[in-house]
């Protein structure tokens, strides 16, 4: 099923569907989410709700079930799949086996693998040891420039740790002639607009490969104030890239189509009883994409009350996050 569709937005015709990097036979990302565990409580996710909730048990990937993704990126992803992203609803490198599933899908995969960490932990032991693995990229989420603002957005942090930590991990990568990419990462809100331009700058004169600036997104309509003011302002609706882009694989050893799953509204499959290419291909995908170009949700509930379909960005809509990765794997592959 090719779910194939444009529709002229302005000036210009965006498409929507199976086209470039996003491939009907595998997912183009595998998002991985190893952990439910956190040690930040940042005012833009809603991680403390979860831990207050009966969805949370503090639950880590079982690394046989990481294994088991990386064999079938290996066997059926070669040439479809993009990327493989560790990141999620916890910090992945509070998973106690999180270092070694990451090298072993470095080693085994055959594609690009990331990490997005909050970069508390990297000590100088742990930022060697991920350097050693091969990663390809490191994307830490600082959301700050002023410490007085990252107290108030990244509670339970200190950005003179982090910032600390991030350096070293740039001064590393260039004094140990590692090919890791180094990314940090912004989400814009209210709290820190004053603050976007000296944060670029900050760390583009510090050696950052790319400064990411995200938009504030409402957690799948679960910050309501948010949610409300997001669908007053986002006018006609178009299908979300999500289920032509990406699947998840979660601390709990199920998959979800969606990042922003928090209380297990998305769940497909339970992934010991299935596979990643039988999902991506099955009936489920298939409904949802249906249901997203048809504009009816009816049979996608979840789908159909979130506003945050217009923060992602389609192939034909200008650049995205993809497109960064897409760039560094160039750049490898010329290397």
């Amino acid at each position: 099923m090719e779910n194939r569709a444009a529709r002229r937005e302005g000036k210009e015709i965006v498409e929507y569907g199976f086209y470039g990097r996003l491939k009907a036979g595998f997912p183009s990302q595998i998002i991985v989410d190893i952990t439910e565990v956190c040690n930040l409580s940042c005012i833009h996710c809603l991680h403390r709700e979860f831990r207050r909730s009966g969805h949370y048990s503090a639950a880590h990937l079982d690394p046989e079930l990481n294994a088991r993704m990386v064999d079938e990126v290996r066997r059926h992803g070669r040439g479809l799949t993009r990327y493989i992203r560790y990141t999620g609803d916890g910090e992945p490198l509070l998973h106690p086996g999180g270092y070694e599933m990451i090298e072993h899908a470095v080693r085994h995969s055959g594609v690009f693998v990331t990490l997005t960490t909050n970069g508390t932990v990297l000590d100088e032991r742990r930022t060697e040891r991920l350097l050693d693995s091969g990663i390809h990229m490191i994307d830490i989420s600082i959301d700050a420039y002023s410490a007085e603002t990252y107290a108030r957005i990244r509670i339970g942090g200190d950005l003179s740790v982090t910032r600390a930590n991030v350096l070293r991990l740039i001064e590393m990568v260039r004094s140990g002639g590692y090919k890791t990419r180094v990314v940090v990462s912004y989400v814009e809100q209210p709290l820190n607009l004053h603050e976007t331009a000296d944060f670029e700058g900050f760390w583009k004169d510090h050696g950052a490969d790319y400064v990411v600036i995200r938009r504030l997104h409402s957690c799948s309509g679960a910050k309501g104030d948010l949610a409300e003011q997001m669908r007053r302002d986002n006018g006609r609706r178009r299908p979300c890239l999500y289920p032509w882009e990406r699947i998840v694989l979660k601390p709990k050893g199920v998959l979800t189509f969606c990042p922003a799953n928090w209380f297990e509204e998305t769940f497909v499959s339970e992934y010991r009883g299935t596979t990643i290419r039988e999902t991506w291909q099955g009936e489920y995908y298939q409904d949802l994409r249906r249901a997203h170009l048809c504009n009816d949700f009816s049979t996608q509930p979840f789908c159909g009350q979130c506003p945050d379909w217009s923060a992602t960005r389609w192939p034909s809509e200008g650049r995205s996050y993809a497109d960064m990765i897409e760039e560094f794997i160039e750049d490898e592959h010329s290397r």
